[in-house]
């Protein structure tokens, strides 16, 4: 399908397809209706289309049509350098520059069999099965019983895009707070073009899921459908929620596997400010857990259990005042002052990194065991 709102373009680019390649032709228009044509997306398999358009922006359209056919392959063609290399990364292909040569669109047709042949060898997703979306330290999909390939985003700013949306799962999130978080020095005409290169880039890369994930457009803004899907993160914290009070071995037992499930904090491996406050509420429930935990071990005699707790709580809150003191009344009680001195170090340390001191109790406390040690 051919769209471009100049008419001889469209014949002129007719003409130069089937110079070169065995490319039927379906439609050609110079203004595509969403519901006028909506039949036409379920045949064609490529879309040539210009970017500058009176009516309606090339990356705006082209993300509308996908979000009906995701497997579309889109190609943009324009008369613009910068719209070229400003919407795409080198390599990307999904553009032409107008005016066509007769070369560059060959190359063009020929990376666009290469993916129509890598789609039909792509495996077939278990039927019924429940996709399982991993976002404890990095975002990773998976299957029950089959591993997924690996999913390549196409820029940085693609796979950030996916995971705010995720971040306010079955939420709509309007346009213009997807640029403030996305690019919030940019020129705003020039953000909005970036912001459709996304979706269009986003919904590509989601494809071979589009059975359990869907990008929709949503008043002025989009939003993330789930289908058959779990998070990691969600499933925890309701298990979490649902726990039974701590009150014998077997609710220990239970509690610490809920507690390993924790295998890093909430998108741990990337550097988004907008993550930070609910990566440091799920931490803060971790740690609330694993206290639990340890102080029912202390209680009950279990030291080295206890003990093994307050040190995992140290690693994910170093400056955890109340962690590092248990571990120095522990390690006071067996008459490990080594143990006692090292955790004291340890906690002066994390906390003049944060420009912060040991609280009057702690350091009172430290300072009379030092005395007594001594003395003794």
């Amino acid at each position: 399908m051919l769209i471009d709102d100049e008419p001889l373009a469209l014949d002129y680019l007719e003409l130069q397809l089937q110079k070169i390649s065995d490319v039927e032709v379906i439609a050609k228009l110079t203004y595509f209706d969403i519901e006028k044509h909506f039949s036409l997306l379920e045949k064609v398999q490529v879309v040539f289309m210009d970017i500058e358009m009176p009516r309606k922006n090339g990356l705006e359209l082209a993300e509308q049509l996908l979000e009906v056919n995701s497997s579309l392959l889109v190609v943009f063609v324009t008369a613009y350098q910068e719209y070229a290399l400003r919407a795409f990364e080198l390599n990307a292909l999904d553009y032409i520059m107008k005016p066509l040569q007769l070369d560059r669109l060959k190359v063009t047709l020929e990376r666009i069999e290469t993916k129509l042949q890598a789609q039909l060898k792509l495996q077939p997703l278990p039927i019924g099965e429940p996709l399982q979306i991993n976002v404890f330290g990095d975002l990773t999909f998976s299957f029950q019983n089959k591993d997924l390939p690996n999913i390549k985003w196409r820029t940085s700013k693609s796979q950030e895009l996916f995971l705010y949306l995720l971040h306010n799962l079955e939420k709509s999130t309007h346009k213009t707070e997807l640029i403030d978080i996305l690019w919030p020095e940019m020129e705003e005409e020039k953000a909005f073009q970036q912001l459709y290169t996304a979706i269009y880039h986003t919904r590509k890369t989601l494809h071979p899921l589009r059975e359990y994930l869907s990008i929709k457009n949503q008043a002025g803004g989009y939003k993330l459908l789930l289908q058959n899907s779990r998070i990691d993160i969600i499933d925890w914290e309701q298990m979490i929620q649902a726990a039974p009070p701590l009150q014998d071995k077997t609710a220990a037992e239970k509690y610490e596997n809920m507690v390993r499930l924790y295998s890093g904090s909430y998108l741990q491996n990337y550097d988004y400010i907008w993550v930070e406050a609910e990566r440091y509420r799920l931490d803060q429930l971790w740690i609330k857990t694993a206290y639990q935990l340890a102080k029912w071990y202390e209680e009950n005699d279990e030291i080295e259990k206890a003990e093994t707790w307050y040190l995992k709580i140290c690693s994910i809150s170093p400056e955890d005042e109340h962690a590092h003191f248990s571990l120095m009344k522990l390690y006071a009680t067996f008459n490990y002052g080594v143990l006692v001195d090292h955790q004291y170090a340890q906690l002066k340390k994390a906390l003049e990194r944060l420009d912060l001191s040991i609280s009057p109790l702690i350091e009172n406390w430290y300072m009379q065991y030092r005395h007594k040690s001594t003395i003794l």
